[in-house]
């Protein structure tokens, strides 16, 4: 009995170890779905603090980023949650230029969120041989739910030909967040970033919404009588919502192995 115990647990090691390699490998290879078919990869020396990153239909554009950068670009992940990068490649800075030579755009304008982020990662595991697999952990994390008197945003409106949009905007000190037919998911997404850490709606909310939230940062330098509040204050006085410590499955993305970049 101990023997085959032992046995059955070997196999299902080895199952587990299996399973983790397919799915390295998966994240590794070049996606079956559209890529960039012209890409410039250079390192940038100027020594410049100033990072630029743009992306619209057909084309990514980055200048002075980093390797967390492109992968955070790559996995809509936050830089904080990757792990594995070797320290003296994660030093360099990269400028990359990339496009679809001949775009079909109205199949480019249908691709999800998700599918225009990962034409990017053809580009990582052929230029700089990528490879990498995600591992889920408990970590602090913040529940959104709703505060005592409960939201206080609306429910999007029906408006032909009106997409989604989230914009975040800088203003003095302060920051604007606006969003607008959107759902709570793409939200705490949203959120994260703003709070460092992830974020998972429990409020029951299932709908389209459109919000506006104002707060002044913590490093912010304002602290005029008119300023906004924090992000949290903000969030209950002007959405209904509030942030609970918890802690919950968070994704994080493992480096299996990276290189310095081929150059053109």
């Amino acid at each position: 009995m101990l023997v085959r115990k032992v046995l059955v647990r070997g196999v299902f090691l080895g199952l587990v170890v299996l399973a983790a390699l397919a799915k390295a490998q998966t994240l590794a290879a070049p996606m079956a779905g559209p890529s960039y078919d012209a890409v410039s990869v250079k390192l940038n020396k100027t020594g410049s603090g100033s990072v630029h990153v743009s992306s619209a239909t057909g084309y990514y554009n980055a200048t002075n980023v980093s390797m967390k950068t492109l992968l955070e670009s790559a996995y809509d992940i936050r830089e904080t949650l990757i792990s594995g990068v070797p320290a003296a490649i994660e030093s360099q800075r990269f400028d990359i230029a990339a496009k679809v030579v001949e775009p079909d755009m109205e199949s480019l304008k249908k691709l999800s969120r998700k599918e225009r982020r990962e034409m990017l990662l053809p580009t990582l595991v052929e230029r700089f041989h990528l490879q990498a697999h995600t591992e889920t952990k408990i970590l602090p994390v913040f529940e959104l739910v709703l505060a005592a008197n409960g939201p206080k945003f609306q429910q999007t409106a029906d408006a032909p030909g009106r997409n989604s949009g989230t914009s975040v905007n800088s203003r003095g000190h302060g920051t604007e967040l606006a969003m607008h037919g959107v759902s709570m998911k793409s939200f705490e997404e949203t959120l994260s970033y703003q709070v460092h850490r992830t974020v998972i709606d429990k409020t029951g909310l299932a709908e389209k919404y459109d919000l506006v939230l104002k707060w002044t940062p913590e490093d912010s330098p304002d602290a005029s009588p008119d300023a906004a509040p924090g992000i949290f204050t903000a969030l209950q006085e002007q959405l209904g919502l509030k942030l609970v410590p918890a802690k919950g499955p968070v994704e994080m993305l493992v480096v299996d192995h990276v290189e310095m970049p081929t150059e053109n």
